[in-house]
C-alpha cells in the first residue's frame, strides 16, 4: 500500500436528519434524509452520484483530449430493495449519453468512447470496482 492510499471524509450532524461531509482538502457537501421539502441528496443518491462521477471523470479525460464534447451526461439508476439481506441497491446501471461536434478529433473521441467506458468500469473507477468486488465495512463507536 502506498503512502498516498488513505482516503477519508468526516460527516457532521448539523440538525436532525441533516449532515455535512468534509474532505481533507476542505470541500463540503450537505446531505440528509430526503424527507420534507428539502432538495438535499440522500446517502443513496450520493452513492449513485459517486458511481457516475467516478466513471465520468475517467471517460471525460480519455475522450476530451481528442475533442470537447458538445454534451456529456451520465445517468445512474438502481432499485432500492429490502429483503433477507437488508436494505441495498440492485440492478445498478450507468448510462452515458455523449455527443461530439464534427471533426477528426471528434471522430476519434466517438471511436474510443465505448472502450473508455469499459476500461473505467472494468479497471479504473475505484467506486464501481469497490461496489462490484465488495469489501468489508467496519463500524465502531469511540468515546467523545
Amino acid at each position: 500500500m502506498s503512502e498516498n492510499s488513505a482516503r477519508s471524509v468526516t460527516v457532521e450532524r448539523t440538525s436532525t436528519g441533516h449532515y455535512v461531509a468534509t474532505n481533507t482538502r476542505g470541500g463540503t457537501i450537505s446531505f440528509g434524509t430526503g424527507s420534507g421539502s428539502g432538495s438535499e441528496f440522500t446517502p443513496v443518491e450520493l452513492l449513485l452520484a459517486a458511481l457516475g462521477g467516478c466513471t465520468a471523470v475517467d471517460v471525460d479525460l480519455a475522450t476530451s483530449r481528442h475533442a470537447e464534447p458538445s454534451s456529456f451526461t451520465v445517468e445512474v439508476s438502481g432499485n432500492k430493495v429490502d429483503d433477507e439481506l437488508g436494505n441495498r441497491l440492485t440492478d445498478l446501471a450507468v448510462t452515458f449519453t455523449v455527443a461530439f461536434p464534427d471533426g477528426e478529433g471528434a471522430d476519434r473521441a466517438r471511436m474510443i468512447l465505448p472502450r473508455a467506458v469499459k476500461t473505467s468500469h472494468d479497471r479504473l473507477c475505484t467506486v464501481s470496482r469497490t461496489v462490484e468486488i465488495g469489501t468489508p465495512v467496519t463500524a465502531t463507536v469511540e468515546d467523545a
